[in-house]
C-alpha cells in the first residue's frame, strides 16, 4: 500500500500541513502509522477525504457537521436519505442567514440614504438611530 508524507499529502489535497495535523487531532482523519524516524505515513485515500472536508467547508458545513457527513459516507450501503437530510438542514440555515443579512442590508441602506454625509454629527440620522432604544 502506497503512503504519503504529511507534506506530500497536504500538497495533493491543496491544504496546509497544520490543517492536516488539526484534522487529525479533531478525529476527521485517522492517525497515520509512523516510521521509526517518527514521520507520519498517510494512506493515499486520505487525499480524497481531505478534499471532501474542504468542499464541505466551502459549502458552510461546520467541522461537527462534516464529522457527521463522514460517518454517513462510511456507511455506503445505507440509503442516501441521511445525507440529503443533512444538506437540507444546512440549506435551511443558509437561507435563514440570507434573510437576516438582507434585513441588515435594508436597515443599513435606509440609514445611509437618510444621512446627507455633511453637517454636524449631532444631527446625523445614523448616530440618532443607533442611540435610540430597540423597537422590538
Amino acid at each position: 500500500m502506497a503512503t504519503l508524507t504529511i507534506g506530500k499529502l497536504a500538497k495533493l489535497a491543496d491544504t496546509s500541513i497544520d490543517t492536516v495535523r488539526y484534522y487529525e487531532r479533531e478525529g476527521l482523519i485517522a492517525p497515520p502509522s509512523r516510521r521509526e524516524s517518527g514521520y507520519r505515513d498517510y494512506p493515499t485515500e486520505v487525499v480524497e477525504r481531505l478534499k471532501f472536508i474542504r468542499r464541505a467547508k466551502d459549502l458552510g458545513f461546520t467541522l461537527a457537521e462534516i464529522t457527521e457527513l463522514l460517518t454517513l459516507t462510511a456507511q455506503s450501503e445505507r440509503d442516501m436519505a441521511g445525507m440529503k437530510r443533512a444538506a437540507e438542514q444546512k440549506l435551511a440555515l443558509v437561507q435563514d442567514k440570507i434573510r437576516e443579512l438582507n434585513r441588515i442590508r435594508e436597515g443599513l441602506q435606509h440609514l445611509v440614504d437618510a444621512c446627507p454625509g455633511h453637517g454636524a454629527l449631532s444631527s446625523c440620522p445614523i448616530v440618532n438611530a443607533l442611540n435610540q432604544e430597540s423597537r422590538s
